[in-house]
């Protein structure tokens, strides 16, 4: 499982960074449903901060609120499996 939650992370990392890249050169872009599936499938937090490293998504409030709230769903979810 922390393997898993590492790889899941870092790719939400690269991903947020990726497509911050191909929006700078005006290339094709990786659909936000994949950053918000890798999200939900536990890179949450790589995707968060991913997010605020580059400053990428920023001011969408789809991805300012709903970034968070996977990962403090996933958290309770969490605690709540561990309990």
């Amino acid at each position: 499982m922390p393997i898993y939650l590492l790889l899941i992370n870092a790719l939400g990392f690269a991903l947020m960074c990726i497509d911050k890249y191909k929006a700078k050169q005006n290339l094709w872009r990786i659909p936000e449903k994949t950053l918000f599936f890798v999200a939900l499938l536990g890179g949450s937090l790589g995707c968060l901060l991913g997010m605020y490293a580059v400053r990428h998504k920023t001011k969408h409030a789809r991805f300012v609120v709903g970034m968070p709230l996977i990962m403090g769903i996933q958290i309770v979810l969490l605690l709540f499996l561990l309990k």
